[in-house]
């Protein structure tokens, strides 16, 4: 069977290393759970942990935690759009924003429901997604900052998402610089900036992180444990949090390229990995064909355990693995792991295809917690 497990354990252990490196920070954290997609398996494994604050951009996700946890501190990751206000409201703490016209109308339904909606203003510091131009910070936040149902939280950003770019210390001490600025113009304290993320951690870990930026939100590192600047994974993380295991359906040998000269006629031709340079004419070897496909994941986003092993393609529905010269004792039947990238991991979590299992159980994960952990404390929980 093709499934993907969620070791709790490896998770268990990034989550406590990186909430002592907010504790060492004295920084506050968001657990990004986008990349679950919902699964109520790991959602109440983050309820066993004492989490509180969680921030996804599906609002049917927020809806699943919201019904799951007793206290959720929710952050609405996406810039709201008009047609969602009133559930960003029902359904969130904190939103990001960057539209006047937007946080105006998340005033109106606030009003309306007699609540207090916290945002954060996002500012475009060069990854050129969502943000307000600096030029016109002060502005901006004039616009909003007397709307009685609206609680301007902090300032943030993206920074590393779109563009590629990695965030640096430069941006982060102009964050620093701006909330200066609006705290003496204004005279409001500004509790946060949220422009930590799984891309700043090598920063953090440098100790180049001003100490004014105190608000992180994680998930890829918490996860995957990616280094997402320098490569391979972070200091003391694991990276067996999540692995697909791929049920061998043929195992032959054949060989390794095909005899004729090939064109595009395959669907996704053109998302193969090119081994033309690595095999010599005729070469063989053992090929197995695994169950997962361009449908369920991307596969150029999923690298074997077996190091000896190497993704030749896919189809829709199928993943041809070369092997080598010696199958090793595997049988059809038999599964091949994979480690998923963050791409690869969000399809894996989104295809209903794929089943999903938690090892170990949620009833003996929460027993293990309680007694191996008796005083773990709740990774964030900012507003409550």
């Amino acid at each position: 069977m093709n499934c993907l497990t969620i070791n709790l354990d490896a998770f268990l252990h990034n989550f406590k290393v990186i909430n002592k490196w907010m504790s060492q920070h004295d920084a506050s954290w968001t657990v990004v759970t986008k990349v679950l997609c919902g699964n109520v398996d790991v959602m109440n494994a983050l309820r066993h942990l004492g989490v509180t604050s969680l921030g996804d951009s599906r609002l049917s996700n927020m809806k699943t935690a919201k019904d799951l946890f007793p206290e959720y501190e929710g952050w609405y990751l996406r810039v709201p759009g008009p047609s969602v206000i009133d559930e960003v409201v029902a359904l969130s703490s904190v939103s990001l924003n960057s539209e006047i016209e937007t946080i105006v109308s998340l005033e109106k339904t606030a009003s309306k429901l007699d609540k207090t909606h916290n945002i954060i203003i996002m500012i475009e510091l060069g990854d050129l997604r969502e943000g307000i131009l600096p030029g016109s910070l002060v502005k901006f936040y004039k616009s909003v900052f007397n709307l009685p149902h609206i609680r301007i939280l902090g300032i943030g950003a993206n920074l590393g998402c779109l563009a590629g770019v990695a965030p640096n210390v430069d941006q982060l001490m102009q964050l620093v610089l701006y909330r200066e600025l609006l705290e003496l113009k204004f005279q409001h304290k500004l509790p946060l900036i949220s422009a930590g993320s799984s891309a700043t951690l090598p920063l953090l870990l440098e100790g180049r992180v001003p100490a004014g930026i105190n608000h992180f939100r994680i998930g890829e590192a918490l996860f995957l444990g990616t280094d997402l600047i320098n490569g391979g994974i972070l200091p003391d993380l694991r990276d067996d949090v999540m692995l697909l295991h791929a049920e061998i359906a043929e195992l032959k040998e054949k060989m390794l390229a095909p005899p004729a000269e090939t064109t595009t006629i395959a669907p996704f031709a053109s998302e193969q990995p090119d081994l033309s340079e690595e095999l010599s004419p005729g070469q063989r070897g053992y090929r197995a064909l695994v169950g997962v496909g361009q449908l369920d994941t991307d596969i150029n986003g999923l690298t074997p355990i077996n190091s000896n092993y190497q993704i030749a393609g896919a189809s829709s529905d199928i993943t041809v693995v070369n092997i080598g010269d010696d199958p090793g004792g595997l049988k059809v039947g038999d599964t091949i792991k994979f480690r998923p990238n963050y791409a690869a991991l969000l399809r894996l979590m989104n295809s209903r295809y794929i089943t999903k299992f938690v090892e170990p159980s949620l009833d003996i994960f929460e027993k293990e917690i309680r007694k191996k952990y008796p005083k773990l404390k709740s990774a964030s929980n900012i507003l409550f």
